[in-house]
């Protein structure tokens, strides 16, 4: 049976601009932190990896510190600080919160304190895009990077979270991104690479993999690509509310990232809906891939008012630039066959 994967948003497939950078960088044998000649080398390749990540995001000024992910990004950045957020917020953010922020039923996120509030750009579960106020302390902008324009230097805010492998980059990669004179208390201390900020021999392949990833992202977002991943993602809705009675996509008609669809079905468990589509060759998810396989409702639509039924029966589809128009049509089917099924179950 061949596979189609419908999952960009837990990962993202290794791009080929990546792969590249990352096999180039297996050969550079020294240690960035060396100052004979192969140390220079491994400098060299992870500082031009930093100026492309900062290119890309928008970031020119800002510092650029290289982590394991967005979530030892968050956690660097978090620590100490109290920060407030909401209950939609990944939990890598969430988790160290001092607060909880109101979210409106359209997924919203009511501010009232940006210089100590972390707030999303972009939610991976349902897709939703927030408006960022001026002064915000974090921006935790790992969905929205690579998929939306948007720049560091324009949201204004002293700190933001991206990592690689939701843009075409390797797993075990990311940044936390720091408006230039601000500083944090190091998590992990040692030998004082990055700035101080975060010890530890750097990742060199993995962030090579990162800055190349960051690059190619950049370019296909200023070449119209996710305009038609958009276009795409809209034509499996369009195909599914053919044959639904009252269909929910969460978000809809309010901005969204362009790749992603949350569909709820009332009494239909998503994790059931995963396992299905998954037996008929597709991979999906039920949210975040962080929570994936705990059976219980989803935090985040539960803050946006949805019952606790609904909250546990909601399907994520998120596409990419490598899905198509074939591949949403025969997705369309397996779950309208499926969908067909249970309802004559639940007659």
């Amino acid at each position: 049976m061949s596979r189609t994967y419908l999952d960009y948003n837990a990962t993202a497939p290794l791009g080929a601009a990546a792969r590249k950078a990352m096999m180039a960088a297996m050969d550079v044998v020294g240690n960035p932190s060396s100052v004979h000649a192969e140390g220079r080398a491994a400098k060299g390749l992870m500082e031009r990896a930093r100026a492309q990540v900062a290119e890309a995001f928008g970031a020119d000024g800002a510092d650029i510190v290289f982590t394991s992910g967005a979530t030892e990004a968050a956690a660097l950045a978090m620590a100490g600080r109290g920060l407030h957020c909401a209950d939609v917020e990944h939990e890598a953010v969430s988790s160290w919160s001092g607060g909880s922020l109101p979210v409106t039923s359209d997924g919203a996120v009511n501010c009232l304190n940006p210089a100590m509030s972390a707030l999303q750009l972009a939610n991976s579960e349902t897709g939703i895009v927030q408006e960022l106020p001026d002064g915000l302390a974090l921006c935790d902008a790992t969905q929205g990077f690579g998929k939306l324009p948007v720049a560091f230097n324009w949201i204004g805010c002293d700190m933001a979270l991206i990592s690689g492998h939701k843009i075409g980059g390797p797993k075990g990669v990311g940044a936390l991104v720091l408006r230039q004179g601000l500083d944090v208390v190091a998590g992990i201390r040692g030998g004082g690479q990055e700035m101080g900020r975060r010890s530890g021999t750097e990742n060199l392949i993995g962030i090579a993999g990162f800055g190349a990833a960051a690059q190619a992202a950049a370019k296909a977002l200023a070449n119209g690509v996710w305009d038609e991943v958009a276009q795409k993602r809209d034509l499996l809705e369009d195909l599914l509310a053919q044959e639904i009675d009252t269909p929910m996509f969460v978000g809809k008609p309010h901005a969204r990232l362009p790749n992603t669809m949350c569909l709820i079905t009332p009494g239909w468990k998503g994790e059931t809906q995963v396992m299905q589509m998954d037996l008929a060759g597709f991979a999906v998810s039920a949210g975040s891939a962080c929570s994936s396989g705990k059976v219980k409702a989803s935090k985040v639509l539960r803050a946006m008012g949805y019952d606790e039924t609904e909250a546990m029966s909601a399907l994520r589809v998120s596409i990419g630039p490598q899905t198509t128009t074939q591949e949403i049509e025969r997705f369309a089917t397996a779950w309208l066959a499926a969908y067909g099924r249970w309802k004559k179950r639940a007659a």
